[in-house]
């Protein structure tokens, strides 16, 4: 999909929906694969549910390499590194935040968040949608439940169908909202999660879809038929 495309489509679902902030591009480069020439790197060390919260806000546009993600459970999901053992196992989530009644009950969920092979990805790209100089994996649109309900609608509105969601409130702007959406080539609707309404601005009456880029187009046609006037 050309550049020019994404750019015009992003444009509109912000116009469409009267979103207050950008929807955001995502893209993951695969190990040993380059990063366009003349991006910048971050200039500070971020969760990425923070990096996409500042890119929705500031228009910024910037890559990320390991090193520059804080939250590492979240990087190694998305294959930027690994999973830490002790997130991984469960510990984490049972042992320091108390939120599992058991290990296990812990270890069986972390086992099913959507994850990318360790160190399968080189480099994160971030940017406004409508700005973006790249062609990204997935869309990131956070939003209230009205939006997230009329794109929804539009989402259905070639094929019909329903939109099937998948979450249990860890790792939600990763595991949900990327990667999930980028192995199984659907859209994703997810709730956030602790340590994305802890660290990030994500509002309590937001919420989040992520959009694989093969569906934008017919997401935006059809936002364009259902959008209110």
């Amino acid at each position: 999909m050309d550049v020019k495309e994404i750019n015009k489509y992003g444009q509109e679902l912000v116009d469409c929906l009267k979103l207050k902030t950008s929807p955001v591009a995502v893209k993951l480069i695969p190990k040993g694969g380059e990063i366009p020439e003349g991006m910048k790197e971050v200039d500070e060390t971020m969760r990425h549910c923070q990096l996409v919260d500042r890119v929705r806000r500031t228009g910024e546009e910037f890559y990320t390499l390991i090193e520059d993600q804080m939250c590492k459970g979240g990087a190694g999901a998305m294959g930027l590194g690994e999973m830490p053992p002790k997130v991984a196992s469960g510990e984490f989530y049972f042992n320091k935040l108390k939120q599992f009644s058991t290990q296990g009950a812990a270890r069986r969920t972390l086992e099913r968040v959507p994850k990318l092979p360790p160190n399968s990805t080189e480099a994160i790209l971030y940017s406004p949608l409508e700005k973006a100089t790249f062609t990204p994996d997935v869309v990131v649109v956070i939003s209230n439940p009205k939006q997230i309900m009329l794109l929804t609608q539009a989402a259905m509105y070639k094929t019909g169908g329903r939109i099937e969601a998948s979450f249990a409130g860890k790792q939600s702007l990763c595991s949900d909202g990327v990667v999930n959406v980028y192995k199984e080539g659907k859209i994703g609707v997810t709730v956030g999660c602790s340590g994305s309404r802890t660290y990030s601005k994500i509002a309590d009456e937001e919420m989040i879809m992520g959009i694989p880029i093969e569906l934008l187009a017919d997401v935006a046609a059809g936002l364009k038929e259902i959008c209110p006037k």
